[in-house]
């Protein structure tokens, strides 16, 4: 069962969350998220399932360990987390959606204590080879509060069942597991060679909720790197 966690988020376009702890509950992230944190939480890093976890983890991009960041104090303490680019802060109350969400790799942030934290392959061969800025997905499982990010501004969509939704794969960040992805090859010669959004689609189909993002991650950096080499 995981920690019962109060949070509370700061700021509009670069947000920042902030955990209440109380003695003896505790928050899992990823390496290198944290911002700031009070007297008497300690941490504490490992690979957040034994060394296959790791090994699993680092293959598909992520760090190999996870850091639990638990009040070992005797009154309520604070930890912070901030968004890594521009974008928004999206809590995720497992427990009202099955016990099981699952995220874009890139846009978790972190976790009450007994959340769990996998990776979850994609369904079909060639996915996540394939699907432009890639498409591996974590898998967060439990009865508590996760946070993840979104760069830009959130869309939130509720699909009926056997509706579908197309979508630049960088621009999905999580969605209940009872929607059913795919990843589509837009087709068309021209599409192929000129097409600026990229040769691959997620098609999603309901029912359930997903969220996407209007600026991902990718899309910034590749916007950076064409001003600077313009200015070369």
């Amino acid at each position: 069962m995981a920690d019962v966690i109060d949070y509370k988020i700061y700021g509009a376009s670069l947000q920042l969350v902030e955990i209440e702890l109380d003695p003896g509950e505790g928050v899992r992230a990823e390496v290198g998220t944290m911002t700031y944190m009070e007297q008497g939480i300690a941490m504490q890093t490992n690979t957040g399932g034994g060394l296959f976890a790791g090994f699993k983890r680092m293959l598909t991009g992520e760090s190999f360990f996870i850091t639990t960041f638990l009040n070992n104090g005797r009154g309520k303490s604070h930890i912070g987390f901030a968004t890594p680019y521009p974008g928004e802060v999206i809590p995720l109350d497992l427990a009202k959606f099955g016990g099981e969400f699952l995220c874009q790799k890139d846009s978790f942030i972190c976790a009450a204590k007994g959340i769990e934290i996998d990776v979850a392959f994609t369904k079909r061969l060639g996915t996540g080879f394939f699907g432009g800025e890639g498409f591996i997905l974590q898998r967060l499982t439990g009865d508590g509060l996760a946070f993840v990010h979104a760069g830009g501004t959130i869309i939130e969509k509720n699909l009926a069942p056997g509706e579908e939704l197309r979508v630049e794969t960088g621009c999905l960040v999580a969605f209940v597991p009872s929607i059913d992805y795919s990843i589509e090859f837009i087709g068309g010669f021209r599409n192929a060679l000129f097409g600026s959004e990229g040769l691959f689609l997620a098609k999603m189909t309901g029912p359930g909720k997903l969220y996407l993002q209007s600026l991902p991650f990718s899309r910034l950096a590749e916007r950076i790197n064409s001003t600077i080499s313009n200015q070369k």
